[in-house]
């Protein structure tokens, strides 16, 4: 029975080798330019096309409330400080306007920095997307069942995070392609859903970067027989979005909420310890 189920295992990962050799390949042009790999029928730029649609719409978005804050600023006296300078609304609308206009030329030379900060960490890492998963999967099958289940469960994995990948690469594709309607925020003094939509996309773009150095290591371990090793990073990739997650604490919006209880837990700790002293 062993020796059936190792040798269903063998064949199952003898399977997947046609699609291991090319996943871990082009993965940072994957996540950051999602449409150069969804190829349509008319041939068009859809980033480009999507962009200059959401673009117009923003803009009349950013107008309709650069005229309804001034007008209930400095009309109806309801929202904000009516001593306030008119040229400071008037700067937030023209800052952005410039955002909107200015994202395409600066996701450009962010994404070329993310693609050098990867390759640099890689090198350290000293991989290379030449693995030979053959020998990889000859090894496993001379180890025994249990190594054999523990190859399967690593290889699984392997898929769910190119998955991951692809996923990724829509949301930056969604988050680029929406960056004028966020624009809008800016008109407002704490930046309004632009601060939460600029930490949404960097926690993104770092995401990519650990979990593709994970991968890569993790896989250079498990060809390297390191099993329990190479399963951790692995896990650890596909784990990364949730543990960012954890620190990456969002300040706009809910994040104000956050730390209001946070300083009052804090003033209700002084107030008992000066109790206790007295």
């Amino acid at each position: 029975m062993d020796k059936i189920l190792l040798l269903l295992i063998v064949a199952i990962l003898n399977g997947a080798l046609v699609y291991m050799d090319t996943l871990l390949k082009d993965i940072i042009p994957i996540s950051l330019y999602a449409e150069r790999y969804m190829t349509l029928s008319t041939g068009v730029d859809l980033a480009e096309s999507l962009y200059e649609i959401l673009f117009s719409f923003g803009v009349a978005l950013m107008i309709l409330k650069f005229l309804k804050k001034g007008f209930e600023i400095y009309i109806l006296w309801t929202d904000g400080d009516p001593d306030e300078e008119p040229l400071f609304l008037l700067t937030n609308f023209f800052r952005a306007l410039a955002v909107a206009i200015c994202f395409p030329t600066v996701y450009t030379w962010l994404g070329q920095m993310v693609e050098d900060l990867t390759d640099r960490l890689l090198n350290v890492i000293g991989q290379t997307t030449n693995y030979n998963w053959q020998v990889w999967i000859d090894s496993i099958s001379s180890m025994g069942l249990v190594t054999a289940i523990f190859g399967l469960i690593f290889v699984v994995c392997f898929f769910i995070l190119y998955f991951q990948f692809l996923m990724r690469g829509l949301e930056m594709f969604i988050l680029r392609v929406g960056i004028p309607l966020a624009c809008a925020g800016l008109l407002d003094n704490d930046r309004g859903i632009f601060r939460a939509y600029a930490q949404k996309f960097m926690q993104s773009m770092l995401a990519v970067v650990i979990q593709i150095g994970l991968a890569k290591l993790g896989v250079g371990l498990m060809l390297q027989n390191h099993v329990f090793w190479g399963m951790a990073c692995m896990v650890l990739a596909i784990r990364t979005p949730r543990f960012l997650s954890d620190f990456l604490i969002t300040t706009g919006g809910g994040g104000g909420v956050v730390n209001n209880v946070y300083h009052s837990v804090k003033l209700v700790g002084m107030a008992r310890k000066l109790m206790k002293a007295g």
